[in-house]
């Protein structure tokens, strides 16, 4: 406990920073070597400031908080990991200037596992939404652990496409484990708390304020194989996150997109970049690291993927459409079907959940 306590109450020391806490504790081999300093011997360390030192005046006070920010996360049934322990991710570790402590509410062995990134826009398209949700399934259907950082639009698909295939997902959070954020995804909160883990380097309590966010990032990227990116603006949080993984040599997907979509601008120049082109979950597995393994037969089991409609002209109709949604007037013509008959079948179809009307009257194939 007392290691633990070290790890934690450095990482509470005010102004210091994550880098100035690994240049202290590379410097002097140990966080307790670290509080057990003298100030002038720490302002001795190169690049270490006095207003990062300032911190260390009362070091009876700051363990004092170390033990109180322990006993609070042991209450709320919250697991601390410091860089360390046996628990804390491997790939992370590797990082530069990882996160000193880890904060883990629910499976901590997930951490553990092979893990793979999928991010994307948060005012996201259906037709992200869908792949997100879709790639995430048979990801997590493949015994891959799905992380992502429980934003709206992709993150959220993502994370609930995992959940629905049975399989685990990695929330990593912006904020204290004790917040919400966004609120509105206040169900997927509780949900993977309790079937999949939620992880921050934040104690409890803590905002998410907008500089959390591209932090937050370094660790989706850091723990994880590879980083899948489904939508995303030429500026935006996940090309961060994508970027991170391509410094410390993992593996960078990107979904294609409408060629005229400002949404799909990111992953666009991403795969002009060289990131993998994603059209299938294989092009994905394919690249997992060595020692892990899937057969399409588990694959296909493990998706049970919905029987096509048995009316023929149905099928036909469903291969005139995509995700991208098209006029009634259009399917019209690509089918060679009678009005009637379309109308018909479309209706059939909606209440299958094979597609979707949309109030423009227009019609999409739902993934």
């Amino acid at each position: 406990m007392s290691r633990i306590l070290d790890w934690l109450t450095l990482s509470l020391v005010s102004g210091l920073g994550i880098s100035g806490y690994w240049r202290l504790v590379k410097n002097f081999g140990g966080p307790d070597r670290v509080l057990a300093a003298s100030q002038q011997e720490l302002l001795a360390i190169p690049g270490i400031r006095p207003a990062q030192v300032a911190g260390f005046r009362d070091i009876s006070n700051l363990y004092e908080r170390g033990e109180r920010v322990l006993a609070r996360h042991a209450d709320f049934g919250a697991k601390v990991i410091c860089c360390d322990d046996s628990g804390y991710p491997d790939l992370l570790k590797q990082t530069e200037d990882p996160p000193p402590v880890l904060y883990v509410c629910g499976q901590e062995d997930l951490l553990q596992s092979c893990c793979l990134a999928v991010v994307g826009s948060r005012a996201a398209t259906d037709y992200g939404r869908s792949v997100a949700f879709s790639l995430a399934e048979r990801l997590a259907a493949s015994t891959i652990t799905v992380v992502s950082g429980l934003a709206m639009g992709i993150d959220a698909r993502a994370h609930r496409g995992a959940l629905s295939a049975g399989g685990n997902t990695v929330a990593v959070l912006g904020c204290g484990l004790d917040i919400v954020y966004p609120s509105l995804n206040r169900d997927l909160f509780h949900q993977i708390r309790e079937k999949g883990a939620l992880v921050s380097e934040y104690p409890l309590g803590t905002r998410p304020e907008g500089f959390r966010f591209p932090a937050r990032n370094r660790i989706i990227a850091g723990m994880s194989h590879g980083v899948v990116v489904v939508e995303a603006a030429r500026k935006s949080g996940s090309l961060i996150t994508a970027q991170l993984a391509l410094d410390w040599g993992r593996e960078v997907f990107a979904v294609p997109g409408r060629v005229d979509s400002f949404k799909s601008a990111g992953t666009h120049s991403l795969l002009k970049q060289g990131a993998k082109l994603v059209q299938t979950v294989e092009d994905i597995l394919e690249e997992m690291p060595q020692g892990f393994s899937h057969s399409q037969a588990d694959l296909r089991i493990s998706c049970s993927v919905r029987p096509l409609p048995s009316e023929p002209d149905a099928c036909a109709l469903l291969g005139c459409l995509d995700v991208y949604p098209c006029s009634r007037d259009d399917l019209i013509v690509r089918s060679g079907l009678a009005a009637g008959r379309v109308n018909e079948l479309l209706l059939f179809l909606e209440l299958d959940g094979f597609v979707e009307i949309l109030a423009t009257d227009e019609i999409r194939k739902l993934g």
